[in-house]
């Protein structure tokens, strides 16, 4: 007779039509062991009220973290009531693969009922409208907008879990966890294949994932896959997406991220590409959680002003879509760790039946409504087969995408995307080895115009020497006392007349009459454009993501654009309130790229993008003549 396990007496317990109380199963990153956690559940009104005491080493809490959350840092969302659940580990067991498969209910989950909360027909009105009135319109480079499948299960809600369980263990593949989470109110099955972040030993990780290249999961199509690979609008997807992770590793990574990657993530009915970004940090994990609600690949870009488009065209809130599971404890030194993948290709089950599936698509410049559709289709149908509601995928292992991620033209595929990226976030290098003797111990406030690119660019001036300080735009701490004062970038239209924009230009007018050296990036530089006389306007094609070779006072520059407005000049000089500028500027249209008059400079691109190779180089050369050095002091060439 086989002795019980704690999963077969937890089993036995749901047979005889009992709950068996709060619990977890999960299976992490391709494990031949799931990990099973009991305790009683409760409920925190803050990230920073999750349980975390000191004890022995591993897992002490699982953390249900609503989309909700969102609004501890002050972002808008559409409020609807989730609570965030800490299940209190107060046992736990690692149980084989084989001995869970075995146990679990091998049996078809049945539903009735099923259907989109929004019809394919209204979900692509949907994506035209955010691609017109929202990236058209300069509110930011890409938006995540969800739908969800509702239907009605079948019997014992959670022994449908369960079996869906069995069925995801047995056909998907690349998950990043696969689990079951039952509290009690609820229960949430999936497989999400995105770690959102990590902490152990004091590196922090993150996992942007972007593309979707759809299959069948029956036959290979190599031709389709290398199409994929190269196809423009998921090439840019991913940088955009990777540019936003960058901005929260900038914040909670003293050292910032380092890239790791392009890889192929594979799963039974879609592929995905992805990056691994690693960096070193001391802050409270909690705190990391906070920092990086929530993921640009669920929200988009910039995250601030994409919560609140998401709140514009959403008809409902989100739940646990796009918030995170997370699981807190501390290791054998009794450092804290984290691992929290984000809820995606998730199913919450209610205790009487009522099943949501969410799901989304990211929106970009090149996006067609069509093709969003699909992909909410494609990114729902795992989950979907293991809840009965599409077809199956062959066992994990025996699909197409797993052999052709090794093929040598794939994997060159991949590698060439990092060819035209800037190596400054690729390449590991000792600290202060691009250090500008000149600059060195300067001081620098970067105003945020709520665009957390200003992380990234904390980390490049401090990369160059600088001591750096960002405070966001509606601060009331002086800028006084700063060598440097940078004016950052930010989503809106620079012609209005919001709060921000006022704010900013009084800021940059105050600066010029007082002749203190100024940097102005993106919003910042089109709002000092205006201040000079120059004509601000909206580009007919929006910049969102966008590579460029650019002339740049004489010299090509490579340089990434996250801009839908440009300044515009006939001429590469003109006399202005403040002095004369010199323009750097395209021939054919006359779109101002930078700019540079006595004690300040402008640009119209973004220096700490991962889409600038010369970003570094051209900052370097903005400061030197903004800070020039003491007589006599040398400052080397930078080469990021």
């Amino acid at each position: 007779m086989t002795p019980p396990t704690p999963l077969t007496d937890l089993l036995a317990a749901l047979a005889d039509g009992a709950d068996p109380g709060p619990f977890a199963l999960i299976r992490r990153d391709g494990a031949e062991h799931l990990d099973l956690f009991t305790g009683p559940v409760g409920t925190v009104d803050r990230l920073a009220d999750i349980p975390l005491p000191a004890g022995a080493a591993g897992p002490t809490t699982l953390a249900l973290v609503p989309f909700r959350q969102v609004a501890e840092r002050g972002f808008a969302c559409v409020d609807d009531g989730v609570p965030l659940e800490c299940l209190r580990i107060d046992s736990r067991a690692r149980l084989p693969l084989a001995e869970v498969l075995d146990a679990l209910p091998d049996g078809p989950v049945r539903t009735t009922g099923a259907a989109f909360d929004i019809s394919d027909d209204e979900y692509a009105d949907t994506v035209a409208r955010v691609l017109a009135e929202e990236i058209g319109r300069g509110e930011g480079a890409n938006f995540v907008i969800h739908r969800t499948l509702h239907a009605q299960v079948q019997g014992a809600p959670l022994t449908a879990a369960l079996a869906a369980l069995r069925c995801l263990l047995l056909r998907e593949r690349g998950a990043y966890w696969t689990f079951v989470v039952h509290t009690g109110a609820r229960t949430l099955v999936g497989a999400s294949p995105e770690r959102h972040v990590s902490v152990d030993d004091g590196l922090v990780m993150m996992n942007p994932i972007s593309g979707t290249f759809r299959h069948t999961g029956a036959a290979a199509d190599r031709a389709a896959l290398l199409r994929f690979l190269a196809d423009t609008k998921e090439v840019e997807e991913l940088y955009m997406v990777l540019d936003e992770e960058l901005k929260m590793m900038a914040t909670v990574a003293e050292h910032g991220g380092q890239v790791v990657g392009p890889y192929l993530k594979e799963m039974s009915h879609l592929a995905h590409t992805e990056y691994l970004l690693a960096g070193r940090g001391s802050k409270d994990v909690r705190d990391v959680l906070r920092e990086t609600m929530f993921a640009p690949t669920v929200t988009g870009s910039p995250m601030e002003n994409a919560c609140r488009v998401i709140a514009r065209h959403e008809r409902t809130g989100r739940r646990y879509y796009a918030g995170v599971l997370a699981l807190l404890g501390h290791d054998d030194a009794g450092r804290q760790t984290l691992d929290a993948p984000i809820l995606i290709r998730t199913a919450e089950i209610a205790a009487d039946g009522a099943l949501r599936v969410p799901v989304g698509a990211t929106l970009v410049r090149h996006s067609t409504p069509a093709a969003e559709v699909a992909e909410t289709h494609a990114k729902a149908a795992g989950v979907l087969a293991a809840l009965g509601l599409g077809p199956q995928a062959p066992t994990a292992g025996t699909g197409p995408v797993g052999r052709l991620a090794d093929d040598p033209q794939v994997r060159a595929a991949l590698a060439a995307r990092n060819a035209p990226l800037s190596r400054f976030w690729l390449d590991q290098r000792p600290p202060g080895a691009l250090a500008v003797p000149a600059l060195t111990g300067r001081r620098a406030l970067i105003v945020d115009g709520e665009d957390t690119f200003t992380g990234m660019l904390a980390h490049q001036l401090g990369a160059l020497g600088l001591t750096v300080t960002v405070q966001p735009w509606h601060a009331d701490a002086p800028v006084s006392g700063y060598d440097l004062v940078l004016v950052g970038p930010g989503p809106g239209d620079p012609n209005s007349d919001t709060p921000k924009m006022q704010r900013l230009r009084a800021l940059l007018r105050v600066l010029l009459a007082d002749g203190r050296p100024t940097l102005a990036v993106c919003l910042g530089h089109q709002l000092l454009a205006g201040l000079l006389g120059l004509r601000v306007d909206r580009r007919a094609a929006p910049y969102q993501g966008l590579q460029r070779t650019v002339p740049l006072f004489g010299t090509p520059r490579r340089l990434g654009f996250y801009a839908t407005f440009t300044a515009r000049a006939a001429a590469d000089r003109q006399d202005s309130p403040y002095g004369p500028v010199e323009l750097a500027r395209d021939e054919a249209d006359g779109a101002v790229h930078a700019l540079r008059g006595t004690g300040f400079a402008g640009v119209q691109f973004h220096p700490e993008s991962v889409l600038s190779p010369d970003g570094l180089a051209v900052l370097a050369d903005l400061l030197r003549d903004l800070l020039p050095a003491p007589a006599g002091e040398l400052s080397p060439t930078v080469q990021a």
